[in-house]
């Protein structure tokens, strides 16, 4: 039988499936909200009334003030949901971190979150007056109009770590974890860290499967996370590839419900994005697949080239490669089989 929640290396429980709240942009960390003025709010609340306990948001994606307002009106108890927020990199600064959090936490309207994770492993250099959360309008230009990376606060997130540490120690989140971290940041980071990271929230679907990241980070215990769990839409769509359809014929679902459930047997989270409430409600059906059928999934997500919707790497100065997927020293397939934490 399919599971219902993930347990956690601090022993708290996650919903398997959460509900993503990014906005529809390839660069959503640099912009805002593209869907409607408020049709996030609708989603949420859409989402709760049909039994999501479950919502992944972000600073960043401009919009947490409407989720909050969809918590609100779903009637749903805080208490009985688990919320994630995520630390910006326009606030990855020591003195930044507690001001974000709070921030977020006053546009949602509560009082603590479930998990914080650290949104990227890149850092933004800024600009603002002291005591002032920076947005977009404090981050510091380079001459060709892109945003100047702190290149040595992002080769060490220690010092951003040890607050996101505080934060928990405190209270105000429940749970901290890193996003977009491959596996040697995540091992310079457990060097350092007092407190593990009991998430990794990354690109995971059947046309990005990464199966060296999510073995190694079950094998660490930590949970991994899939953002756009169902993959792009242009022509490397892997969405209607026709065993996937055969699949989700044999069991009379749609295919999203086989991919999610693919991932959720993988013992990955997925949280996929919706603002339609019958593709939400939907997408919370997770599938008891046999032992064959994931094995054909298994066999078409290693099929083809890995191909990602998200990749920031050359849109700051200077270029910074986020995944080091080619690195002959620091790629995943080359640091999988280095146990050197």
């Amino acid at each position: 039988m399919s599971p219902t929640h993930f347990t956690l290396n601090n022993g708290l429980k996650m919903p398997v499936i959460g509900l993503g709240t990014v906005s529809h942009s390839p660069l959503f960390s640099l912009a805002r909200a593209r869907v409607p003025p408020g049709e996030v709010a609708k989603a949420v609340e859409s989402a709760l009334k049909s039994g999501y306990r479950h919502i992944d948001c972000a600073w960043a994606y401009g919009n947490e003030a409407e989720v909050g307002q969809g918590i609100k009106a779903s009637g749903v108890p805080r208490e009985e949901i688990w919320i994630t927020s995520k630390l910006f990199e326009l606030h990855h600064h020591p003195e930044h971190v507690e001001l974000a959090l709070k921030d977020t936490l006053k546009n949602l309207g509560i009082e603590y979150l479930d998990l914080y994770l650290m949104h990227w492993n890149i850092n933004f250099q800024v600009d603002a007056p002291k005591g002032v959360v920076p947005t977009f309008d404090h981050a510091v230009k380079a001459d060709n109009g892109k945003i100047k990376l702190d290149v040595e606060l992002a080769e060490n997130v220690t010092p951003t770590w040890r607050e996101m540490e505080k934060l928990q120690e405190k209270g105000l989140v429940k749970s901290i974890g890193i996003s977009n971290f491959n596996i040697y940041r995540t091992k310079k980071l457990l060097k350092d860290a007092k407190i593990k990271p009991v998430a990794n929230q990354v690109e995971l679907s059947i046309q990005c499967p990464q199966p060296e990241l999510v073995d190694w980070l079950i094998k660490h215990d930590i949970l991994p996370q899939g953002y756009s769990p169902l993959g792009g839409t242009g022509k490397t769509n892997l969405r209607e590839n026709e065993v996937v359809q055969k699949i989700a014929d044999k069991h009379g679902v749609q295919t999203a419900n086989i991919l999610l459930s693919w991932l959720v047997q993988r013992g990955v989270c997925p949280v996929p994005k919706s603002v339609t409430p019958e593709r939400i409600a939907n997408n919370l059906k997770v599938i008891d697949l046999s032992k064959d059928e994931f094995e054909e999934l298994e066999k078409l997500a290693e099929s083809h080239p890995p191909n990602r919707v998200c990749d920031q790497s050359d849109s700051f100065e200077p270029v910074y490669d986020i995944y080091q997927e080619k690195d002959a020293k620091f790629s995943d397939k080359v640091q999988y089989t280095k146990e050197d934490i």
